[in-house]
């Protein structure tokens, strides 16, 4: 699968809360409704730039703070289809990846807010196509690019009856 869009560059320890203030959580599970909020703290007009198919770029620990399972899922409503940071909290990450939402770790230094990128999920290669450089992305544990790729954790288990490693 390959997956190309617009860059959004975030920076460092972008927490939960900045993701979605916990103010929304009385939205219940209308995500989508949440997903109109997405970073209003950070940057409001953010939301308001982000195409889908798009994807955010962080620094370090990327989704630190509370595990709120539901700011990833927000992020995904927001129709980002992958995030890529140098690092990101652990919660944060099992949580993305259960749900179907693609994060590599990799070299994000040097992106831009508005650079194409294009990732080919299938050899873990990214290419900013704007400055004409490969960006070094780790590649997944196959049974979590599996996880993925079957759409998040509970598909998964719906389409093998259970846990599944190939």
């Amino acid at each position: 699968m390959i997956l190309t869009g617009k860059a959004h560059v975030l920076g460092d320890n972008v927490n939960t809360d900045y993701i979605i203030a916990a103010k929304y959580r009385a939205l219940g599970l209308n995500f989508e409704e949440m997903a109109k909020h997405l970073f209003e703290d950070l940057d409001p007009s953010l939301v308001g730039r982000i195409q889908k198919g798009d994807f955010l770029v962080g620094g370090r620990n990327f989704g630190c703070g509370s595990s709120r399972e539901f700011a990833p899922i927000v992020i995904q409503a927001a129709g980002i289809k992958a995030v890529i940071a140098k690092s990101y909290a652990r919660i944060f990450y099992r949580n993305a990846i259960n749900i179907g939402l693609c994060l590599l770790e990799g070299d994000t230094q040097g992106i831009q807010t508005g650079d194409e990128i294009r990732l080919d999920m299938a050899s873990f290669v990214a290419k900013n196509l704007s400055q004409d450089r490969e960006i070094q992305i780790h590649p997944l544990p196959p049974f979590m690019n599996t996880i993925l790729t079957d759409g998040g954790l509970v598909q998964h288990f719906k389409k093998w009856g259970g846990f599944k490693l190939k």
